[in-house]
């Protein structure tokens, strides 16, 4: 997880809980949206990752052949 992508999360949990203490919806809404879209951009990361090493590991096994 990039620095990034943990300030993107608590940007929105705090919009989040500001939105559940002054009972406005939409800020509570907003809130949750941009914290499940940091939390999916950390997991495309790593998907994008985990795919990058397999590639290479694969790669690295047709060079052994």
């Amino acid at each position: 997880m990039t620095l990034e992508d943990k300030k993107d999360q608590m940007a929105g949990k705090a919009k989040e809980k500001e939105g559940q203490m002054t009972g406005d919806k939409a800020r509570e809404a907003q809130g949750k949206g941009e914290k499940l879209a940091a939390k999916a951009k950390e997991k495309l990361k790593q998907a994008k990752d985990s795919a990058k090493d397999s590639f290479e590991d694969a790669k690295d096994e047709l060079k052994k052949k």
